[in-house]
């Protein structure tokens, strides 16, 4: 009897052991919220636009294979519309085509919730992926504008790539544009004007970051580049997507 009280005890004790590292693990956890444009049309063009899948899939399957746990909200909530020439054969990546099978994420897409339901505090980062609504929508919109500020004033990192620091435009922290003073890139006016959009598109990205007192730096187009300022994470292009959520990923595993 004295044996199987003592195999109880160390059973129920490895039990609790286990369950308290499950819990641990859990909450040791980083979560980053994705936020994506409900924006569809594409100026007075008559043609869609939304958001650019390469720029949501390369972040996504690298922070989640990397045990991020990450949510999606959009303004709208709902699915958000997508570029349609991101969708494009010649635009696919191994990552895009991943999530071309990948039913969970698909289902997440679907089902984003809606930005004014989210909470930053439930967060350890925010990600912005592109595409040119942004430009439309996220840079007018009063809750991503409020949440981008909310996410830099509690310390915690803020990330944009391509099109998406167009949702900069407006963020202030105390008083003051967030870029202003600092290093960022983002979709150049020239990369704007080899995709025949300069007349189309609300603003020009490079000018408004400019305007707004940013410290603008540009490579050649199409070419992977990020740039890193404290908290403040922004990629130039669909090509520097993966580049910044490395970037994203390593201040996240910095703040244990």
């Amino acid at each position: 009897m004295k044996k199987i009280a003592v195999f109880t005890i160390i059973a129920l004790t490895v039990g609790c052991l286990s369950a308290t590292a499950q819990i641990k693990n859990k909450n040791d956890m980083k979560k980053v919220l994705f936020v994506l444009t409900s924006h569809d049309k594409l100026g007075d063009t008559g043609e869609k636009t939304g958001y650019w899948t390469e720029e949501f899939a390369a972040p996504y399957y690298e922070l989640a294979d990397k045990g991020v746990q990450i949510d999606i909200a959009t303004p709208l909530g709902g699915q958000p519309p997508i570029d349609p020439k991101s969708e494009d054969p010649s635009a696919a990546t191994e990552d895009t085509k991943r999530l071309d099978k990948d039913t969970d994420v698909l289902a997440k897409l679907k089902n984003t919730h809606k930005l004014s339901d989210v909470n930053q505090a439930d967060y350890d980062a925010v990600f912005y992926p592109g595409g040119h609504g942004p430009l439309w929508d996220l840079a007018e919109d009063k809750t991503s504008i409020a949440l981008i500020e909310s996410f830099y004033t509690n310390k915690k990192p803020v990330a944009f790539v391509c099109h998406s620091p167009g949702a900069l435009k407006n963020v202030k922290v105390n008083g003051e544009y967030l870029v202003k003073g600092k290093k960022v890139t983002g979709f150049s006016n020239s990369e704007e004007e080899a995709v025949g959009l300069t007349k189309v598109v609300p603003f020009l990205l490079e000018d408004a970051l400019q305007s707004n007192g940013a410290s603008y730096s540009k490579i050649a187009d199409w070419q992977p580049y990020a740039v890193e300022d404290g908290l403040l994470i922004t990629g130039q292009n669909p090509a520097s997507s993966k580049l910044v959520a490395e970037k994203l990923l390593n201040q996240l595993n910095s703040k244990k």
